[in-house]
C-alpha cells in the first residue's frame, strides 16, 4: 500500500505540472477561440530568459544575495513576457481580427517557431539551471503508518501547491472580475464584444501577458526539476491530451485533467508495463484522449457547442 500511495502521490505531482502548461492553453483559448500551438515555446522562451537574467544580473549590479537576484531576474522575466505578449498583438493578432479562426491558429504557429528561435538566438541553446531555492530532498511521513514509511517529494510538494495557489487566483480572476467577464465575452463572439465597447486588442495583450506569465511558473518550476533545455517545449505535447480530457474551455478542467493523466500513467507503467512491455508511460495520455474525442469530445468540463441551423 506504501509503495502505491507513492506512486499515486508522484503522478499527482507530475499531473499538476501538465495541467499548469494545458492552462495555457486554456486561457488564450478561452480569450481568442483558437488553439495556441505556441504555448511549448512560451515555456521555454520564460525559462531561458529567468535562467539567464539569474545569471546575468547579479554581474551587471554587483550582487551577492541570491534571493534579490532572483526576485530581480523574475521580474524582468514577466516584463519580458509582458513585452512579448504586446508585440504578439500588434504585430500578428491585430491584423487578424475577425478573421477565420485557421488563420488565427497558423498565426500561433508561426509565433511558437519564432519565439523557439529568439530564445536560442538571445539567450543561447546550451543546458543551463534555475535554483530558486525549492528543496531537493526528499522527506519521509507516516513512518507509523506504513512500515518504512512513505518517501515524498519536497520539490514536487512545493510545485503543486504554487500550482494550486496560481489555478485558484486565475478561477476568481475569470469568474468575478469585469476583465474576467470582458475576456469570455471575447472567446464567445468577437464582433459582438467590439460592438458593446470591449476593446479587442488590450484583452489580447492581459490574456497572452497572463498566459506568459503562466508559462513562466510552469519554465521555472520544470526548469528547476530537470534544467532549461530545448526539450522543455516538448513538455506541451504531454499538456495537448490534458486539455482534451479537462476541456479547452474549463480551467477547473486542465487541473483535473493533468491530475488524472498524471496519476494515470504513473500507475500504468508500474502495474501494466511488466504486462505490456513498458513504455505505457508515454503514450498513455495520448490513448485516453483518444478514447475521450470518441465518447466525449469536449472533455470531462468543457462546454458543449450546440449549432443552431
Amino acid at each position: 500500500m506504501g509503495f502505491f500511495i507513492e506512486t499515486v502521490f508522484g503522478g499527482l505531482m507530475a499531473g499538476m505540472l501538465y495541467a499548469l502548461v494545458a492552462l495555457g492553453f486554456v486561457l488564450i483559448f478561452k480569450a481568442s477561440g483558437v488553439f495556441n500551438f505556441a504555448q511549448g515555446a512560451m515555456v521555454l522562451f520564460a525559462a531561458l530568459a529567468m535562467a539567464r537574467f539569474a545569471e546575468w544580473i547579479p554581474a551587471w549590479l554587483g550582487l551577492s544575495n541570491k534571493f534579490l537576484s532572483n526576485a530581480l531576474a523574475l521580474v524582468a522575466s514577466i516584463a519580458l513576457m509582458i513585452c512579448v505578449a504586446w508585440l504578439i498583438e500588434r504585430l500578428a493578432l491585430r491584423k487578424l481580427v475577425n478573421q477565420e479562426p485557421i488563420a488565427l491558429l497558423m498565426a500561433t504557429l508561426g509565433i511558437g517557431y519564432f519565439l523557439d528561435g529568439a530564445g536560442q538566438l538571445l539567450f543561447g541553446s546550451a543546458t543551463y539551471k534555475i535554483d530558486v531555492g525549492m528543496p531537493k530532498e526528499p522527506m519521509m511521513v507516516m513512518e507509523n503508518t506504513f512500515e518504512g514509511g512513505l518517501l515524498l517529494s519536497k520539490e514536487d510538494l512545493y510545485a503543486a501547491l504554487i500550482a494550486a495557489t496560481l489555478v485558484a487566483a486565475l478561477s476568481i480572476f475569470f469568474q468575478k472580475t469585469a476583465t474576467g467577464r470582458a475576456l469570455r465575452a471575447v472567446a464567445d463572439d468577437h464582433q459582438a464584444a467590439q460592438s458593446i465597447g470591449i476593446p479587442l486588442s488590450r484583452i489580447w495583450v492581459i490574456v497572452w501577458s497572463v498566459g506568459g506569465i503562466v508559462a513562466l511558473v510552469a519554465g521555472i518550476i520544470w526548469g528547476s526539476k530537470l534544467g532549461v533545455q530545448f526539450s522543455i517545449s516538448q513538455v506541451a505535447l504531454k499538456a495537448l491530451p490534458v486539455v482534451i480530457l479537462g476541456g479547452l474551455t474549463s480551467v477547473p478542467g486542465a487541473i483535473i485533467g493533468g491530475l488524472i493523466i498524471g496519476a494515470g500513467e504513473k500507475l500504468s507503467e508500474i502495474y501494466l508495463g511488466p504486462f505490456l512491455g513498458g513504455g505505457i508511460e508515454n503514450w498513455f495520455a495520448y490513448v485516453l484522449a483518444l478514447g475521450f474525442l470518441l465518447v466525449r469530445p469536449q472533455g470531462l468540463f468543457g462546454d458543449k457547442i450546440i449549432d443552431r441551423v
